[in-house]
């Protein structure tokens, strides 16, 4: 265990658990940035399971500087954090770029927090208590992901399809940014995932469940939240609150589908 200053409300710490051997299953990297240590302790021995090697930090500062130092398969987030709160390293992360996956824990009656980790781009977010189940499928889902993005940069190296563009809509996947009518649309690591989803299958219509298998990486009808969430932001973006959407369509009973005009 490595020793650092005492901050106002905690003595910062941070150590790794390794991962237990699993035959064939390679670990994972895992950040948690909590600043309760049992709970981290609890977290970390239950992720390592996975198999993962999971390191832990308990403020927000030394959760950056590790964040940015290595390039992690997953971050789990607290969000009440000394020194840099959990929604300021989000936003921090996400403006280095970084494509890591987050999952960020709240205090279940702390809606906001929940609303405001989505919009800075947390993947998904889980809230206190949580069953370690729960936790290790999150997780895994998070883990599934990242290894989807990896497949997705192999892809680009075959020199596959890169770009979308059609009407005033330009998506380009290498860069992984998006333009609408020449201004830079600003999105969120899984905002980007599931635009490119949708213009790879224009007029397909896509069921919640599909869209979590395809673009999440894992089903369960209690997370329709998370890609009802995600749509709507997407659509805000892309200027799609209006009743006559001009891309995403509500196909109702069913989910939704993507239309671009020539």
């Amino acid at each position: 265990m490595t020793p650092h200053t005492e901050t106002a409300h905690s003595t910062a710490w941070s150590t790794s658990l390794p991962a237990p051997l699993h035959p064939g299953a390679p670990p994972r990297s895992i950040l948690v940035v909590e600043d309760e240590r049992d709970i981290a302790e609890l977290i970390a021995l239950h992720l390592s399971e996975l198999p993962a090697q999971v390191t832990m930090a308990s403020d927000g500062l030394s959760g950056r500087d590790l964040a940015l130092q290595h390039p992690w398969d997953a971050i789990v987030l607290d969000i009440r954090l000394p020194g840099l709160n959990g929604l300021d390293l989000c936003r921090e992360l996400r403006a280095q770029l970084l494509p890591v996956p987050i999952l960020m824990l709240t205090a279940r009656s702390a809606e906001l927090d929940r609303v405001l980790g989505l919009e800075l781009g947390a993947d998904d977010y889980l809230t206190k208590p949580f069953s370690v189940i729960e936790l290790q499928a999150r997780v895994k889902a998070l883990l599934r992901r990242s290894a989807i993005t990896q497949a997705v940069q192999n892809e680009a190296t075959a020199q596959k399809p890169s770009m979308f563009i059609r009407g005033s809509l330009k998506v380009d996947r290498l860069q992984r940014r998006a333009w609408l009518s020449g201004i830079e649309v600003a999105l969120a690591p899984r905002e980007f995932d599931l635009l490119w989803h949708f213009v790879q299958h224009p007029g397909r219509v896509f069921t919640r469940t599909e869209l979590l298998d395809e673009v999440w990486g894992y089903s369960h009808d209690g997370y329709d939240h998370t890609v009802n969430s995600h749509i709507n932001r997407l659509r805000s973006k892309l200027g799609d609150e209006r009743a006559d959407a001009g891309f995403i369509h509500t196909v109702w009973g069913v989910g939704y589908r993507f239309e671009a005009a020539a």
